[in-house]
């Protein structure tokens, strides 16, 4: 049995497999101990632009004002009956100060203030709990005692922890408990629709534990990543939804191409090296191509964002080894039994499927009717995106009982609209008057606080910049501008909205950048794949198309609210900010997963037969049933996240599943079958020249 480097591989795993399950076990057991910590170890912010002047303003702010910082923890109490000044409020923020004072992550605590931090009917007052830790700590700190703050509550007096830490800390457990309960539901949904695309139990099973695998030991990865660099929570959250969709998609192929190999050859060591050196490729090329498109992620300076990439990459890397070596292992050792529990309707189903060879056909000889239709479905669906917009999250994204929505209604309600997100401009102490002065006069800001001198002796004064507008409201991206046009060079403007704003300001400026980054890898890599310039710049450019088409229903319901009643969406007016970014890389690694699969089937027919009228059909029929199960399967988990109460669950779930429905049933089955028999010969051609400079990369066996 001869074959490439996966060939070898495959061989290798099939005749050594004792040792494969063996060093399997180890890294699940190993990497598996540490998982279930996975959600409380992980960080729970970095959404911010690192090097900007808003993280300069908070760090500034923790070093030296006693860590009243955009991080700190704001402590909302109200009474309808009691002052801020009465001796029961006055006994509240003692046991406020004793709570902080238990945990070194804390700084110290700045009582209510007239003028300042009291409502000007003296019944609400806020309670600054310096920051003495990382945001991250910070977060952490607030998950440990936001309950016993809340606990303070009663006897008329009300008690909410507030401020950007309490809200990453309530948005990121509201969050966890949505993505946790969607996988629930979205496991079942993948059974059954295993079940009916393999019609065997063995078969359909062997997906799920597949990704079982890759999914605990990428948790326990994480978990020890996060002990050298911090890695956020939410790379957790992407990474076992990609590990699912992406490792059922990696097995279906494996799988399908085994069954019809293992009837085919006198061992299933054959069947698997054959396997192997077919399906094997696309699954490592399409692996590549996911990560290599997140990679691209990577260049935005969030931390938030990079460690969500770097969380699924993880995942994908974890469920493409257990693709390649795992899971050949386990077939090696099935077998003809792989079909075991074959269910009634699916004996004697071939791996060619007469279905999709009927369509291809139908493709072949009608080509532009289906061609221009599906452009036209897509080009109708992409046009809304003209006019999406973006921003960070508002309020709204927290449920309506949480302590920090709840603290943010009061302030609001007693201080004024902007009083939730003041603010903060640190000042050398000579330019302080100026500066008060300069601030007070920027359209849109209703009062500047006091100044408030430096704990340590710099010299830098802190004031505090109240808007008349909701954190959220746009005009708070022009009153931020206007600010820092219009204060001393000296005068640095932070605070949570403006970490938000240049947060915004970095992910719209990295865009287009991320977006060229990632067509123009994406292309290289199919070119060197295919060895055929034009299918791979055409197979390139139409995962556009559905990925247009996603962000242009995220606006019709994300942003003008079409349909958002029936989906239980209350819009916010935009996208969140990180979506554009974010889902481009996500929906384009999808897209190019489904372009892998069909192009490498129809270019190992081509390279059999030299027609490309054979290879156009007989790649719809050995990859579109396959095609169609995996985007049934990954709609399937999509769609379970829009079932889920916060906002940002929902919008992953809607762009992501609508993306993947109309990428696979419109364009890897659709448009892309027709563009080969367009193009004919031409789709596989390449200049002498290329030839020499690529790698001799075969599909056939």
């Amino acid at each position: 049995m001869t074959g490439g480097p996966l060939a070898r591989l495959g061989t290798w795993t099939a005749t050594h497999r004792r040792w494969v399950f063996g060093i399997w076990a180890l890294l699940v057991i190993g990497l598996g101990a540490a998982a279930p910590t996975v959600f409380s170890s992980l960080a729970g912010a970095g959404w911010q632009a690192n090097g900007s002047e808003s993280v300069a303003v908070r760090e500034l702010a923790q070093q030296h004002f006693g860590g009243n910082a955009s991080s700190a923890v704001q402590v909302v109490i109200h009474s309808d009956t009691e002052t801020i000044a009465s001796p029961a409020v006055a006994h509240v923020v003692d046991e406020i100060t004793g709570i902080a004072s238990g945990d070194p992550r804390f700084g110290a605590v700045i009582a209510p203030q007239p003028g300042m931090t009291i409502s000007p009917d003296g019944h609400t007052g806020i309670a600054i709990i310096g920051a003495a830790a990382d945001p991250d700590d910070m977060v952490r700190a607030v998950d440990e005692h936001k309950e016993t703050l809340t606990g303070l509550s009663g006897n008329g007096i009300e008690v909410y922890p507030t401020g950007a830490s309490a809200l990453w800390s309530d948005f990121n457990e509201a969050n966890h408990t949505a993505m946790i309960s969607a996988e629930m539901v979205s496991w079942p949904i993948t059974l059954a629709i295993m079940i009916v695309a393999f019609g065997s139990i063995v078969a359909a099973g062997l997906p799920l534990l597949l990704t079982i695998a890759g999914l605990v030991t990428s948790a326990g990865g994480l978990v020890l990543l996060n002990t050298v660099t911090p890695i956020s929570v939410w790379a957790m959250n992407f990474a076992m939804m990609f590990a699912l969709a992406l490792g059922i998609d990696y097995a279906l192929f494996i799988v399908s191409r085994f069954r019809a190999a293992v009837t085919a050859h006198d061992s299933p060591r054959h069947a698997v090296a054959e396997t192997m050196d077919t399906a094997g490729k696309a699954v490592l090329l399409s692996g590549l191509t996911v990560l290599v498109s997140l990679s691209a992620v990577l260049l935005v300076p969030a931390p938030a964002v990079r460690t969500m990439a770097i969380g699924i990459m993880v995942a994908v890397a974890f469920v493409l080894a257990a693709t390649l070596t795992l899971l050949p292992a386990v077939l090696s050792a099935l077998g003809t039994k792989v079909d075991a529990g074959t269910l009634p309707w699916a004996r004697g189903q071939q791996h060619r499927s007469p279905v999709f060879a009927r369509w291809g056909r139908l493709l072949h000889r009608h080509p532009w009717p289906f061609a221009l239709g599906s452009l036209a479905v897509l080009i109708a669906l992409a046009l809304p995106a003209i006019g999406i917009k973006v921003a960070m999250p508002s309020i709204g994204v927290v449920p309506d009982d949480a302590p920090v929505r709840q603290g943010y209604a009061v302030v609001a309600e007693a201080m004024g609209p902007g009083a939730p997100g003041a603010l903060q401009i640190v000042v050398p102490q000579a330019d302080a008057a100026t500066t008060a002065s300069a601030a007070a006069q920027v359209p849109g800001i209703a009062m500047v606080t006091p100044p408030q001198q430096a704990t340590d002796g710099s010299g830098h004064v802190l004031l505090q910049a109240i808007p008349d507008v909701d954190p959220s409201d746009p005009q708070m991206s022009t009153i931020l501008s206007t600010l820092r046009d219009d204060l001393p060079a000296t005068a640095l403007v932070g605070g949570a909205p403006a970490e938000n704003i240049d947060l915004q300001q970095a992910l719209d400026d990295w865009f287009p950048i991320i977006v060229a980054v990632i067509l123009t890898l994406g292309f290289l890599l199919l070119l060197v794949a295919l060895r055929a310039p034009l299918i791979a710049l055409l197979g390139t450019l139409v995962s556009l198309l559905s990925t247009a088409a996603a962000f242009g229903v995220a606006r019709l319901i994300f942003q003008d609210g079409h349909g958002a009643s029936l989906l239980g969406i209350d819009p916010q007016g935009f996208l969140d900010g990180w979506g554009p970014v974010f889902f481009f890389a996500m929906i384009f690694a999808i897209a190019m997963d489904y372009t892998v699969f069909l192009l490498a089937t129809a270019k190992e027919h081509y390279e059999h037969t030299g027609d490309p009228h054979h290879a156009q059909i007989n790649g719809l029929a050995y990859s579109g049933r396959i095609i169609f199960a995996a985007a049934a399967v990954m709609v399937a988990v999509f769609f379970t996240f829009a079932l889920a109460d916060p906002l940002p669950p929902k919008e992953m779930g809607i762009i992501l599943g609508v993306a993947v429905l109309l990428d696979a049933t419109l364009i890897r089955l659709v448009l892309l079958p027709v563009l080969l028999r367009i193009t004919g010969h031409a789709a596989w051609w390449s200049p002498r020249w290329l030839d020499r400079m690529l790698p001799a990369i075969s599909f056939g066996h």
